[in-house]
């Protein structure tokens, strides 16, 4: 199929971390608290005279996440480091990526008073890339794929700081001033990402705003949801970059869940259309703390 207008709905990761874009310390931590955990899921699917079609197919995605959080007295530190990586063997259209993220993330927070810590100074300091070259299939000139993004191509990396509210440790808001560059290895996908050409590198200053939420549904159903913007100086107001993701995960036992996401983005530098991506995914996720 030219176009490949269905994968199989579970075939990416295990856990969706999008909504982990932060890392949350709780107020009672004292001392220092660590977490890694591993996942993997995939699917295959086969057919032979099929009434109904299909194409036969085969896809895995692997994942990691690492958090170690930091507390004492009125500092808190917290370091996100997550990667994930999928790719599918689809019939007569050889192997392609269905899932590539790198992100690492560096959380400071300060409460204003012994009292309530409630209010909080913040800093954080984020990386994101991917690990793999990533295409449009059958949208070169001739038929071809075309090449749109790759390792370090784009590369992010986000300072900003200011004032949080966090009353729990399921819900926080926070806005600041921010400083954003963005990095190109390779010079001929500048352009695809809102560089001049034959530039690799871009620095913005502007306004950042998060929010975020975790909730459980039911006993063994949750929610987790994060909502940021970055608004830069030398653009207009409409052309504030936008993230919104959304995330579902029920519990099957100790070591599988089902999960549902549902992201969105608008970043006018890669396209003047959002952007949207929606998973359905069960896999197996290990533990270790």
């Amino acid at each position: 199929m030219k176009h490949l207008l269905f994968l199989p709905l579970f075939c990416f990761w295990a856990v969706t971390l999008n909504a982990q874009d932060t890392v949350s310390i709780p107020d009672s931590l004292s001392g220092w608290q660590t977490s890694w955990s591993v996942g993997i899921s995939g699917s295959q699917a086969s057919y032979s005279n099929w009434s109904q079609g299909g194409i036969n197919n085969i896809a895995a995605t692997g994942r990691t996440t690492f958090t170690s959080v930091y507390k004492m007295d009125r500092f808190s530190y917290g370091v996100l480091l997550h990667g994930r990586f999928g790719k599918t063997k689809v019939q007569n259209e050889g192997v392609r990526k269905i899932d590539d993220r790198f992100m690492l993330l560096n959380r400071f927070l300060y409460d204003l008073s012994d009292d309530s810590a409630d209010f909080k100074l913040f800093a954080n300091l984020r990386f994101r890339t991917q690990f793999d070259d990533g295409f449009e299939y059958g949208k070169g000139e001739d038929g071809s794929d075309r090449l749109i993004s790759g390792f370090l191509a784009p590369a992010y990396f986000t300072q900003d700081a200011g004032l949080a509210w966090v009353p729990s440790e399921s819900f926080s808001v926070e806005a600041g001033l921010g400083l954003q560059q963005t990095f190109v290895k390779n010079r001929s996908l500048g352009p695809v990402f809102g560089l001049a050409p034959g530039d690799r590198f871009r620095s913005e200053a502007g306004l950042t705003f998060a929010t975020s939420v975790k909730t459980g549904l039911s006993t063994n159903l949750s929610y987790e949801g994060t909502f940021s913007t970055f608004t830069s100086f030398n653009k207009s107001l409409k052309s504030t970059d936008v993230f919104f993701t959304n995330t579902v995960t029920g519990k099957i036992n100790s070591f599988m869940n089902a999960t549902v996401s549902l992201d969105f983005v608008f970043d006018d530098d890669f396209s003047t259309e959002l952007q949207v991506a929606q998973v359905l995914s069960l896999g197996i996720v290990f533990t270790l703390r």
